[in-house]
Order: C-alpha cells, then structure tokens, then sequence
C-alpha cells in the first residue's frame, strides 16, 4: 500500500466518522447533559474506566445514558436510590 492510498483511507475514515476515536467523541458527547454535575460525573467514567471496563459494563452504561435526567441526577447526587438494576454502575460511577 502506497503512503497516498493509507492517507486516503485515514482521510475517509476520519470523514466517515468511523474508528475507535470517533466512538468514544460520540460516548463523551452523550455524556453532556446539561447540568454540570451529570456532565463531571458521566464524562469522568468515561474518560477514566470505559474503555478498560468489560464489554457488559459498557453496554449498561450506555444504555444508562438513554435514562432521563431527572432520574440520573436523583441517583448520582444522592437524592434517590437506583434500582437494582443500576445500583452497581451508579457506584462504579461515583467511585474515585
């Protein structure tokens, strides 16, 4: 492969949006909720733990970021306690 045609693929990947750095802008940019606490916290999990987290645990945090967010402000700051279901992400989340 000739260095014009690996720049062309890097160019069109970059373009399409496609590769690993263009999934975790699109995670991060799902973490901005418009309250400055959620947007710490969410973006600091994923900046921090997301990609060393196992696949199931990401999988659930990004099915977390389609909750409302009432409900995650309620959970992650203390003014609710999270089902069940999200107990365990709510602590991986706060945890330091």
């Amino acid at each position: 492969m000739s260095a014009g045609s690996t720049a062309a693929t890097a160019v069109g990947a970059a373009q399409s949006g496609a590769g690993p750095d263009a999934s975790h802008r699109r995670l991060l940019w799902r973490c901005r909720r418009g309250m400055k606490e959620l947007d710490l916290l969410l973006s600091r999990f994923a900046r921090e733990r997301y990609a060393a987290a196992l696949s199931q645990r990401q999988r659930e945090f990004e099915q977390f970021l389609e909750l409302p967010d009432p409900e995650l402000a309620a959970w992650l700051l203390g003014q609710g306690t999270a089902p069940p279901r999200w107990q365990g992400l709510v602590q991986a989340i706060l945890a330091r």
